[in-house]
């Protein structure tokens, strides 16, 4: 039970850092560079994670880097840093709260974890509650909102996926290869459509250092972490964590209205967020998945060392001689 509450409070780290994301980059990032915004965000972060973890792509992981790369980094990058530009941050971060239903059903084929019923009534509830608060929310623009719902589609599919390649890469080591690859496929294209990058002024640097450090490379190892040692859907809850910090940021910091109806829809979240929590039978299940295939986390017969021989590259090629 600890082990389990020390997984969801790891993986909580994510969405609260990516609920004060959308703030920072409201207040103190230029609102015309979402390119050149998505790729200092990526880029800096993945070199990061690659100086702590000194270990090249092999294999397989060569296309699956650039394909979550594109799919978790380049694509959904852009389309927040639009969101977060074009809508409030109470609202901007509301709306990425339909993930967790999207997550659970597109899990379902993927890694074969089929919704369970407190699943689905934790996503129906915190949704119910992001619905109250949004209906509150005022200047929300339909091309932030189709933003906003486009990151969740491509970022749900992208972490599912992430999910079921894993098996037993090393952590820190793929995660930098996405962040690293995402970074790469932004860089000519806001070179060539955006022209120069914007000013680093002092305050602009140390926002492009919270979103790239915290938001982006501590965020993604902690809920990568997540989705390896719980099941999708109970991460994909623990993502509603993202709209109450940004409507509670937006309350404090930006000015934005707090009424009774938001409080309302705060504790339907967190509500939801408590229902779908793990039972054992969903950690006997991951274990028992994590055992039998390439999802899921290291398996509680596998030792650290084996996990690491998985990792090595010489430990795919034949000996000879």
């Amino acid at each position: 039970m600890e082990a389990n509450v020390r997984w969801v409070a790891l993986t909580a780290v994510a969405p609260v850092a990516w609920g004060a994301n959308y703030y920072v980059t409201r207040e103190f990032l230029p609102a015309d560079r979402p390119l050149y915004g998505a790729a200092l965000r990526a880029l800096p972060a993945g070199l990061a994670l690659l100086a702590l973890r000194r270990r090249r792509p092999y294999g397989v992981w060569w296309w699956r880097s650039a394909v979550l790369g594109l799919l978790n980094v380049s694509v959904f990058f852009v389309l927040v840093y639009a969101a977060s530009q074009l809508l409030p941050t109470s609202v901007a971060s509301t709306v990425m709260a339909v993930s967790p239903l999207t997550m659970m059903f597109i899990a379902w084929p993927l890694v074969a974890e089929r919704p369970r019923t407190a699943h689905l009534s934790g996503a129906v509830i915190g949704l119910a509650g992001v619905c109250l608060m949004l209906l509150m929310g005022a200047g929300a623009s339909v091309p932030g909102i189709l933003a906003s719902a486009t990151a969740v589609l491509v970022s749900s599919f992208g972490h599912v996926l992430t999910k079921r390649w894993s098996g037993n890469a090393d952590l820190l080591a793929s995660t930098a290869w996405q962040l690293t690859a995402g970074g790469l496929f932004l860089l000519p294209v806001a070179a060539a459509v955006e022209g120069t990058p914007p000013a680093l002024t002092p305050p602009v640097c140390v926002a492009f250092c919270y979103v790239a450090l915290v938001a982006t490379a501590l965020a993604f190892t902690a809920w990568f972490t997540g989705l390896r040692h719980l099941p999708a859907g109970t991460v994909g809850l623990i993502g509603l964590l993202n709209p109450v910090t940004g409507v509670l940021l937006g309350t404090a910091l930006a000015g934005e209205a707090l009424t009774v109806q938001q409080i309302c829809g705060l504790a339907m979240v967190l509500a939801g967020v408590v229902l779908g929590r793990p039972r054992r039978a969903d950690r006997r299940a991951g274990g028992r998945e994590a055992n039998g295939g390439n999802v899921g986390s290291r398996g509680p017969n596998q030792t650290p060392a084996l996990a690491a021989h998985a990792c090595d590259p010489a430990a795919e090629r034949p000996r000879h001689g």
